[in-house]
């Protein structure tokens, strides 16, 4: 059986995982990845934590086919290298050639959200779709498109799904720009708008499930409050599911995909996040568009989606 190491590099942690030709994730490492520092030292690094992967798998890399590195930033395509990644603090470092220097086996780079979008083509929530748009909410909203089941996107970077328009002069960005989705779609916004209703309804159940401090609301404090019953909660949900509802259909009317995947922890919401959203882009789709066919589902392989995708970089 034939054996792969999918790396996924963080700012926070370096991911690694044995994976099969079955996509199974038999051995596993990590290290902190400690950024940002000198790049040499992050790439030592991503070598002792590929070593930890099989030693739990009880291999060695004279066993693996290759490894492949998803990595977050922009990589410039003839150069192999990292124009740029805030969180690595990267800045056109050669990359490629610096795992090449640390793996005599073959080495293969990619963007980390092009490698979570192909795992989960490969035997996540996408499975058997060909076209995809993967929207990853988070601090921020990432994605990334699968075309015809192969990687698209300028620079092998994804897509940027939250930095297109939504409001013009709305809210101002990180980005420089003002309206864009980010700012009304990812988790960051949903508790920035649970907070803001909270401080509207002093009577709310949110206060009680934040233990009356705001700054400790997350993510799941309005879903969670709107199951107590809290109409305060449910209508920062509604909101919020209607924003997101808008998101996704203009990205269904730009690019036609067959299935619109997301990720992120939100996800795990399940249809109480995803049937607010599907009945919006029934509603609010073009007549006769493609758009009204789209699937809309969660993602379904985790933080092992960025594994699983890089481990099979060289069947691309």
């Amino acid at each position: 059986m034939k054996t792969y190491l999918g790396v996924d590099l963080g700012g926070t942690n370096i991911a690694v995982g044995v994976v099969t030709e079955d996509y199974e994730v038999i051995g596993r490492g990590k290290l902190p990845t400690k950024a940002p520092r000198d790049p040499g030292a992050i790439m030592d690094d991503i070598r002792r934590a590929c070593a930890l992967a099989l030693d739990d798998a009880g291999l060695t890399f004279s066993d693996v086919e290759w490894v492949g590195v998803g990595c977050p930033g922009i990589i410039n395509r003839q150069k192999d290298a990292i124009i740029l990644s805030n969180n690595l603090d990267f800045h056109n470092t050669p990359v490629l050639r610096l795992l090449k220097e640390r793996f005599p086996e073959k080495v293969f780079l990619e963007g980390d959200l092009n490698c979570a979008a192909f795992g989960e083509v490969l035997c996540g929530g996408a499975k058997g779709y060909r076209d995809v748009v993967l929207v990853t909410i988070g601090t921020g909203i990432g994605g990334s498109i699968i075309l015809d089941g192969k990687i698209r996107g300028m620079e092998h970077v994804g897509i940027e799904p939250g930095h297109i328009g939504m409001a013009y002069d709305g809210l101002p960005c990180g980005c420089g720009r003002r309206g864009c989705i980010e700012m009304y779609c990812s988790a960051t916004a949903l508790i920035r708008q649970t907070r803001e209703q909270m401080e509207r309804h002093p009577e709310s159940v949110m206060w009680r499930l934040c233990g009356g401090d705001p700054a400790k609301a997350t993510g799941r404090t309005s879903f969670d409050g709107m199951r107590a019953g809290d109409p305060a909660a449910a209508e920062v949900v509604r909101q919020y599911c209607d924003y997101l509802g808008y998101a996704v259909t203009t990205y269904i009317s730009m690019l036609q995909p067959e299935l619109v995947l997301i990720g992120g922890g939100l996800c795990k919401e399940g249809d109480t996040l995803l049937e607010p959203v599907r009945e919006y882009c029934r509603t609010h789709s073009l007549i006769g568009d493609k758009a009204k066919e789209a699937d809309i589902k969660a993602a379904t392989l985790g933080n092992d989606a960025g594994i699983i995708g890089a481990a099979f970089l060289g069947t691309l």
